[in-house]
Formats: structure tokens, C-alpha cells, sequence
């Protein structure tokens, strides 16, 4: 490559670069600009009232659950204090006999 070609090269180089910065930072660019960050900004809300929801529902399927166990737990021990008193009834029968 020539001295001259690389010149040439560069120059163009320069020129693209000068006229892309004026295109970049035209007013129609910077309304472009605008646009698409308000429309990020809807997206991150509507992103944020979807998140909202879901924690609102994991909350109340926690609380559910949590209620369920509960119940069973309770109805665990019930049955346990009914076996211990059939086994001690049994036990007293079994005095009684003797």
C-alpha cells in the first residue's frame, strides 16, 4: 500500500468518523434516543409489576402451606396422644385382670 493510498484511507477515515458524530448527536438522533429509553422504561415497569405479582402469589402460597402444615402436625399429635391412651387403657384392663 502507498503512501498516498494510506492518506486517502485516512482521510476518509476522518470524514466518516466527523460525520457520524454530527448524525449521532443530530436532534432526530437524540429523539430516537429518547424514544427507545422510554420504551426500556415501560418495559422495566411492566418487568416490575409481573415480579410484583408473582411475590404476592409466592407469599400467599408460603402462608397456604405453612397452614397445611399446621394442621397436619396437630392432627399428628392428636393421634399420638389417642394411641398412648388406648395403650394405657389396655395396660389398666390388664392390672385389673390381675
Amino acid at each position: 500500500m502507498s503512501v498516498l493510498e494510506k492518506i486517502a484511507w485516512g482521510a476518509g477515515g476522518l470524514l466518516l468518523g466527523t460525520a457520524g458524530k454530527a448524525i449521532l448527536t443530530s436532534r432526530d438522533a437524540k429523539k430516537v434516543y429518547t424514544h427507545c429509553t422510554a420504551a426500556v422504561l415501560r418495559g422495566r415497569d411492566c418487568i416490575m409489576e409481573t415480579g410484583d405479582a408473582i411475590r404476592e402469589n409466592c407469599g400467599d402460597i408460603y402462608a397456604d402451606a405453612e397452614d397445611i402444615n399446621h394442621v397436619r402436625y396437630a392432627d399428628a399429635e392428636k393421634k399420638k396422644v389417642q394411641e398412648a391412651e388406648a395403650i394405657l387403657a389396655a395396660y389398666k384392663e390388664k392390672e385389673a385382670e390381675a
